[in-house]
């Protein structure tokens, strides 16, 4: 058990030396990326939102 336990952990190191980082200017990018995305869809599902709830609500109040 203990030796299998070894085995992992010695097989996880050399995997994680395979492993390609990015770097620092890929990440700032790719986060800016994600926030501005979000910010768009976020605004999207806003209007929808209010969209559909005005309309319900002129259905129900009848005008």
């Amino acid at each position: 058990m203990i030796n299998a336990i070894k085995k992992f952990f010695i097989g996880s190191y050399g995997e994680f030396k395979k492993v390609v980082w990015p770097s620092r200017k890929e990440v700032t990018s790719h986060t800016i990326i994600v926030v501005i995305s979000t910010a768009i869809a976020m605004a999207i599902i806003a209007a929808v939102d209010f969209g559909l709830f005005t309309l319900v609500q002129m259905l129900i109040q009848g005008k």
